[in-house]
């Protein structure tokens, strides 16, 4: 049996695909490895959103490239957004790899499988727009914990993002189609489901004809009992009094909303392209303030894009400083061939886009050290991810941190705890983005 491993690169949407492309392979009797070394066929499923991202995933194929010279491996499958973008170049600057597959085409990744054994060279690259979404997975994150993504490709074109060329026009799954997967998911233990998409707001627009988020959670909320549902990347422009009203009142539906702002200037808000000025992004925290008891925020923001200004930049630091965003990451722009900003004049130094990066950064750590050192003292639910046989200690997340991408709760405990345990922890310390405690009988 022909032993496969995987590399899977990116964002958790990328990861969903992995997971499709694991099943397909393990239903058609590949054998699924983690060990990288002792895979026959390696396939790593790239990203190509910004430099750093295509950087590693070169990097990565270059790395398996030297097992498939020194190791078992002896072949080597590229796939993903890297792959998609720029598929007339890998294969010729990267000739180790045996077989590319772009994002329209992951339902025929045992076919390349099975081309590359045969010593066939492999390409496919099938029409994203009309590729079938969903499929079943193989679920990567652990039995208590998956991501469902509920659309594909994005419609926003802003001018520094190659995602639409990439992944084509937005496209969003049937609400019965959700569901289903969403039971299959509880079935399989799943407590926390995390809705994703390049624009979770946008969701149903194009087959309802309005905004459909909270109607979708409303169906996962009648027909499953899991416990937690979360939503990643709702654009400020697109979150509905409906929607708000949903996460208000429905106690399933976390009150947590990652929001990416990008940038809060009207000046430079406007050469991205985004959707909706600095006034629309401060009403709608505000609104979801004081609409959402509890409410738990996280963003995103740009540094360095084209003609951004001294002033530009205060106004973004002044603005994370107001909005006291639990949880804010940032990064620096890089020029992106292809789109609108690789046209605009104004070009920002590095070493200041990575100044700029440091002191926002620096100035989200002083916001973020009094919102953790507020839990101290307080009780609080505690998903347990697992333990860390080398520090001794069970680890988890609140409703508050989202997986991967926010903090932990670290805790020890007087009594068993497994995987996917609603845990009540004492905090009894805070670091710059953890919390420390003890577990404590409900």
């Amino acid at each position: 049996m022909t032993k496969i491993g995987f590399i899977s690169l990116g964002c958790s949407k990328n990861l969903v695909d992995t997971e499709v492309m694991l099943r397909r392979l393990h239903d058609a009797g590949f054998e699924i490895t983690p060990d990288e070394a002792e895979a026959e066929i390696i396939i790593v499923n790239t990203c190509g959103f910004i430099a750093s991202a295509k950087q590693e995933s070169i990097d990565n194929i270059l790395d398996v490239a030297s097992l498939k010279e020194n190791g078992k491996c002896r072949y080597i499958i590229a796939t993903g957004c890297l792959v998609e973008r720029y598929r007339e170049d890998v294969m010729r600057e990267m000739p180790e790899v045996d077989a590319l597959v772009g994002v329209g085409s992951i339902a025929n990744i045992v076919d390349a499988c099975r081309a590359v054994l045969r010593g066939e060279k492999y390409t496919s690259f099938e029409d994203k727009n009309t590729s079938a979404l969903g499929g079943d997975r193989i679920i990567t994150t652990g039995d208590h914990t998956a991501y469902l993504k509920i659309a594909e490709g994005c419609d926003n074109k802003c001018t520094y993002c190659a995602i639409p060329s990439i992944r084509g026009r937005f496209r969003s799954r049937t609400v019965e189609d959700i569901v289903a997967e969403a039971k299959d998911l509880e079935q399989l233990g799943v407590k926390e489901l995390n809705l994703i998409a390049q624009d979770t707001s946008r969701y149903g627009l194009d087959i309802y004809g309005e905004y459909s988020l909270a109607r979708l959670v409303r169906a996962i909320t009648d027909n499953t009992s899991i416990p937690w549902i979360r939503l990643l990347y709702c654009y400020p422009d697109k979150i509905t009094d409906e929607l708000i009203a949903e996460m208000r009142d429905n106690p399933r539906l976390l009150k947590y909303m990652d929001i990416p702002i990008q940038h809060i200037s009207d000046s430079v808000l406007d050469r991205m392209n985004r959707h909706g000025g600095s006034e629309l992004i401060k009403a709608t925290v505000k609104k979801l303030r004081e609409q959402i008891p509890g409410v738990v925020l996280r963003t995103t923001a740009m540094v360095g894009f084209p003609g951004e200004s001294e002033e530009d930049f205060t106004k973004l630091c002044e603005f994370v400083k107001e909005a006291r965003f639990e949880h804010f990451g940032a990064f620096t722009y890089s020029e992106e061939e292809g789109t609108a900003a690789a046209l605009l004049d104004g070009e920002v130094d590095e070493q200041v886009k990575q100044d700029r990066y440091d002191i926002l950064m620096q100035t989200q750590l002083t916001v973020n050290e009094d919102t953790v050192a507020r839990q101290v003292g307080k009780t609080l639910t505690v998903l347990c991810d697992g333990f860390d046989t080398i520090a001794d200690i069970y680890y988890g997340r609140t409703y508050a941190d989202a997986p991967d991408v926010d903090g932990r709760v670290y805790f020890k405990s007087p009594f068993r705890v497994e995987a996917g345990d609603f845990v009540k922890v004492r905090i009894d310390e805070a670091l710059d983005y953890d919390l420390v405690g003890i577990a404590v009988k409900a």
